[in-house]
């Protein structure tokens, strides 16, 4: 076999606009070729470093290709790949096992499946079965996934691609506007779900949430937010299905970021970070409500030994080397930054919000830049310097900041650098 023929991001970019559909972008006017990764660094294929800030949207959280991770997915890599849930391997359970002792409250049973949108179809299936409801409550500019029925209950248009979605949805205000403040903004969101339940409460299956909406600008609800949401639910019967795609596994300085309100869910749906850049999901709940998942059902490839094992590794990994807590000290130390850098612009930035190491800075626009194109102008004038960050919200114009878990201090203070040069730039835009 021939080897593969190095053709350079020219070739990769022809390639892509070939071969890809459409509808797939990236972040950059003139994209890097990424070929090489070591903990919270990248490499293009000119060899040049960059310090990696948004982690694959949440994913490495314990650093690109770490060896202590990736030794145990090589290991059973090299000794049993795959077999399916129709046949006994240990991993799998060990997995399962592993979950119901870090998982909050008595939830301790497992579906493994491949990515978020399965989870949450998962999750949103359960729910129907043990409720013998069809209608789902979900929250304005929430993002659950890219199948039919999570794309149902996704708030964000951009991401509304079907044109044919579940009409049995009813969204309500998030707990966030940006001419509210947080309580007041809880409350209204508060009263719109109580208004819906009491319309056609006994219709609602559940209601599905991200503890923090990641896509959706990194949006943090008020402390008592979800404590008053989970027992209006529990009056009318309707469960809770807590999103934690991407807040889970330590990114918000706690393992599952409804931790911070101090709520246990009817059912949790995790993936991305579980796996560290190998594709493991899941949705988790009660031995009560697990047991309405009663016919025949399966994942070919979800829960197999090579991603059960990875994700088990991570765990030891997240687990042994605090990265929660680590999360939580360096988030700290992240917002003081960004929030120094609003005071510095505040005609620049808007809000700095989130918490741990799942951060966001929201651009404000002008006349001559509209805040989403200032928005990409400084995510490709921080790649030039070494740094990659994300974008996010509902007008794509929030600053992500979602690094690697194991990033240091050092990082930090060197992005936030970086990041002011680019600010001070931006605010003087004829000075070069």
């Amino acid at each position: 076999m021939e080897q593969q023929q190095f053709i350079g991001r020219d070739g990769v970019s022809a390639k892509r606009k070939q071969y890809f559909y459409p509808c797939t972008a990236h972040f950059y006017r003139d994209a890097p070729q990424l070929v090489r990764g070591s903990m919270q660094f990248v490499y293009d294929e000119n060899g040049k470093q960059y310090t990696d800030f948004f982690a694959g949207v949440s994913v490495v959280a314990c650093g690109h290709c770490n060896p202590a991770i990736t030794a145990r997915t090589i290991e059973q890599l090299q000794q049993l790949q795959h077999t399916s849930t129709v046949y006994l391997t240990q991993p799998g359970v060990d997995l399962a096992e592993r979950l119901e002792q870090l998982l909050p409250g008595s939830l301790r049973r497992t579906f493994f499946v491949n990515s978020g949108s399965e989870a949450n179809e998962g999750a949103l299936l359960l729910a129907r079965m043990h409720t013998g409801r069809k209608g789902f409550i979900a929250l304005e500019s929430g993002l659950h996934g890219r199948t039919n029925l999570t794309m149902s209950v996704t708030g964000l248009q951009m991401w509304r691609t079907d044109k044919y979605l579940d009409e049995d949805v009813t969204f309500i205000a998030r707990p966030y506007d940006p001419e509210l403040t947080l309580e007041e903004a809880g409350a209204r969101s508060l009263k719109n779900l109580e208004h819906v339940l009491q319309e056609k409460g006994d219709h609602i299956a559940a209601m599905i949430v991200e503890p923090i909406q990641g896509n959706g600008g990194m949006i943090m609800p008020v402390s008592w937010y979800f404590r008053e949401v989970k027992a209006l639910l529990d009056q009318y019967g309707v469960l809770l299905i807590d999103d934690e795609i991407q807040t889970g596994y330590g990114r918000t300085g706690a393992m599952f970021a409804m931790e911070h309100f101090g709520v246990v869910p009817d059912i949790i749906s995790m993936a991305k970070a579980l796996g560290n850049g190998v594709p493991v999901a899941a949705f988790a709940t009660t031995d009560e409500i697990a047991a309405s998942l009663n016919r025949p059902s399966a994942s070919t490839f979800g829960g197999n030994p090579v991603s059960a094992a990875t994700a088990l590794a991570v765990l030891d990994y997240i687990e042994g080397e605090r990265l929660a807590e680590r999360a939580a000290e360096l988030g700290e130390r992240l917002k003081r930054g960004l929030q120094q850098l609003q005071e510095r612009y505040p005609a620049l930035i808007s809000d700095v919000r989130g918490t741990g190491l799942m951060l966001g800075a929201e651009l404000a626009g002008s006349d001559a830049v509209p805040a989403a194109e200032l928005t990409d102008d400084v995510l490709e004038e921080m790649k030039d310097r070494g740094y990659l960050i994300g974008k996010n919200g509902v007008n794509r114009n929030v600053l992500a900041f979602q690094p690697p878990l194991i990033v240091t201090a050092e990082d930090i203070d060197g992005m936030i650098k970086a990041l002011n040069e680019v600010l001070l730039q931006a605010s003087h835009p004829h000075r070069k």
